[in-house]
């Protein structure tokens, strides 16, 4: 799936393309699924335009099987399935039936979960262990906040964060709270009708939570240290659009950090373990197949419009 243009859903083209030639050090996947990131329609839109040659396949999640390796491939053999994030702003996304990428990229699926649902944790899951484990060194019985806890990143966030051992406060419309509940959450605030800095004074009896994991920006990323405990860490997904107050957090003596996340096996072999061991399960809202591409992005972009649950995935075996 070709993007043609920047611009809307429709800037997609289904097309036939070369498949590129496999170097000594990487792999020949045959994609078997995908999936739809808030990145992805950034780039569709044109946010990340000069980074993104036209036309350009797009598409940051892989789940597949390997059809050929390089002639230094020792780590894999064809025939084994695969999971992975391609490389950002650096060539041929996912949005396609075969896909080659380098060797050091690439993770073994975990055995417990379909192409769909391996396809749904790459990227997202990849981004949360980097901002939880390398970024805000989350510990054991630390309260964290997790805004937007019923989106693709955010559900698998609160089950990250429950597998860490800490204790978990998530934002989420009222109809979404018995959902986050059994992701783990253990507290859910809906954002729309409450203050959600009063409702984490009320709930942690003045305290302040130790970590925040902002996945939205905006004025949830301006207000964020007003939620924060001494010595707490803010960790943003988000491009900062808008200049930030930084008084409150300097008070706090708090930390920022902002992710845009590096591939690499070491994260998908430590998300594959989680995996396997039950502790977290990747959610699907929606599955499309690639020739719907548009639709999908629709749909992720306006989300909140249709009660969106969990990752906008994409069968592209059924295309093949």
């Amino acid at each position: 799936m070709v993007l043609t243009r920047f611009g809307d859903g429709d800037a997609f083209e289904l097309r036939d393309v070369p498949v590129p030639a496999v170097g000594a050090r990487q792999v020949r996947v045959r994609v078997h699924a995908t999936a739809v990131n808030p990145l992805d329609y950034q780039i569709r839109r044109g946010d990340y335009a000069a980074y993104v040659p036209l036309p350009a396949i797009i598409g940051h999640d892989i789940s597949g099987v390997i059809e050929e390796i390089g002639s230094e491939v020792t780590e894999f053999r064809p025939g084994d399935a695969v999971y992975y994030t391609p490389k950002i702003f650096g060539g041929w996304g996912s949005y396609a039936e075969q896909h080659v990428a380098d060797v050091n990229l690439v993770g073994r699926k975990p055995e417990n979960l379909s192409h769909l649902e391996a396809a749904s944790l790459t990227l997202a899951g990849g981004t949360v262990w980097e901002a939880f484990v390398t970024r805000a060194q989350l510990a054991v019985g630390e309260t964290i906040l997790i805004h937007g806890g019923a989106g693709g990143v955010g559900t698998l966030a609160i089950q990250m964060a429950k597998a860490m051992g800490a204790r978990v406060i998530t934002t989420a419309r009222t109809e979404h709270h018995a959902f986050v509940r059994e992701l783990g959450a253990d507290e859910a605030i809906d954002y729309t009708l409450v203050d959600y800095v009063d409702a984490v004074a009320e709930i942690t009896q003045g305290k302040g939570v130790n970590v925040v994991f902002d996945t939205i920006g905006g004025d949830t990323l301006t207000r964020s240290p007003l939620a924060l405990a001494d010595l707490g860490r803010v960790v943003s997904l988000v491009d900062i659009s808008a200049p930030q107050n930084l008084v409150e957090a300097w008070g706090k003596n708090a930390a920022y950090h902002f992710v845009f996340t590096r591939q690499n096996r070491g994260k998908l072999d430590a998300l594959t373990r989680l995996v396997e061991r039950g502790q977290v399960k990747p959610v699907i809202g929606a599955v499309f197949p690639l020739a719907r591409m548009g639709d999908a992005h629709h749909l992720l972009e306006n989300g909140a419009q249709h009660s969106l649950r969990g990752k906008v995935a994409i069968d592209v075996a059924a295309a093949q």
